[in-house]
């Protein structure tokens, strides 16, 4: 069953910062009401705290105690302010997003633990019984992810447009962190490996956007080496891969198996998620209609892609057809938009990001929805 949203006010998120627009969206996968108010910075009517967990692109979920300008004088004032319904030690952890504002974070968590002992706490930095984070920023929203605009295959998206300055300081009780643990499952140390391998990080976020969690199935009609559905299955949800290429059924089995097999919970907290992997052609998938929850696929890469039984626009365009009548949702990552081919599938475009890799490499990332007309 799923854990419902924590009831209260307003939560405030602190995101990883490469890109705000796609780790609100990821934050979605967790939390009810996102709204970005600063670089680096969300507020959410409501967490699941163990979501929260297991996001990759957001670090922290706190009760917002209050915000205002990014400076130390406000923050102090909104302390001293603040009614709060705790008692034990505390600790004040202090963050400048992107060294933004200026302001003196060691001078932050002393003034402002100094409030705290005047209120009655005692400081333990090592293991509070609560930790305030302190968090100031400033700068202008970059662009949304927002589907502006499309003509043919080309989709305008709202992530080349910063929006008004923001100078905030906002201040919470921590209420869940994010379990950061990718760097343990770097391609090149995974026991089945192979080049253009997707990072941990960017596979996870994809799996949270296509809604993995426990009681879902999220399927990866090209699956390749697996890590996909490995992110996917630490976060509860079951998964089922395909791949044309017999080899890569190998590796897959072998990195599920090592990493979904051991019987412990995962680092999320939750249970590892069930899995199998076939190999099958992604335009025809052996699985009935409305067979899973959500699709995740990495598209093959233009010219340096070998593809023996497809083009590779027949290809994309099979398997986002597939893909749209096995699953009412669909995360799309490739090395163009394929927009176009989405939209004569029957999907909706729902969001769409642009990643930039390397100086010859940028990930279009298309969350789909199927059109609900």
């Amino acid at each position: 069953m799923a854990a419902p949203p924590r009831p209260s006010g307003v939560y405030l998120l602190e995101l990883g910062g490469e890109d705000d627009a796609f780790a609100a969206r990821e934050a979605e996968s967790a939390a009810v009401g996102v709204e970005r108010i600063a670089p680096g910075l969300a507020v959410a009517d409501a967490v699941v705290p163990e979501r929260v967990r297991g996001l990759a692109y957001t670090h922290r979920a706190s009760e917002l105690v209050g915000r205002g300008d990014a400076d130390l004088a406000s923050a102090r004032a909104i302390l001293e302010a603040a009614a709060i319904d705790r008692e034990g030690s505390v600790a004040v952890r202090a963050t400048d997003v992107h060294g933004s504002t200026g302001v003196s974070t060691e001078r932050a968590e002393r003034e402002l633990g100094a409030v705290l002992v005047d209120r009655g706490f005692s400081v333990d930095l090592e293991d509070p019984d609560h930790c305030l984070r302190v968090v100031f920023s400033e700068g202008a929203l970059a662009g949304s992810g927002d589907v502006l605009e499309s003509a043919g295959d080309e989709t305008s998206v709202g992530a080349g447009t910063d929006g008004d300055p923001a100078s905030v300081c906002a201040l919470g009780w921590l209420a869940a962190e994010s379990v950061r643990d990718f760097g343990t499952r770097a391609p090149t140390d995974k026991p089945f490996f192979q080049p253009g391998s997707m990072d941990p990080l960017l596979a996870r976020a994809v799996a949270n956007v296509a809604g993995a969690r426990a009681g879902a199935t999220i399927l990866d009609p090209m699956c390749g080496t697996g890590g996909g559905l490995v992110e996917a299955g630490l976060v509860g949800a079951d998964v089922i891969g395909t791949d044309a290429q017999a080899k890569m059924v190998r590796g897959a089995r072998e990195n599920l198996t090592h990493f979904l097999e051991p019987e412990r919970p995962s680092p999320t907290g939750v249970a590892r998620g069930d899995w199998h992997v076939a190999r099958s052609d992604g335009t025809r998938l052996p699985l009935a209609d409305d067979a899973v929850d959500g699709v995740v696929f990495d598209a093959p890469y233009g010219r340096q892609s070998k593809i023996d039984t497809h083009r590779l626009e027949d290809l994309v365009a099979g398997a986002l057809a597939e893909a749209h009548r096995v699953a009412p949702r669909a995360v799309m990552i490739a090395d163009r938009s394929w927009a176009g081919e989405a939209r004569a599938a029957g999907w909706e475009v729902d969001s769409a990001f642009e990643r930039r890799v390397h100086r010859s490499l940028t990930r279009y990332v298309l969350v789909l929805e199927r059109d609900s007309s």
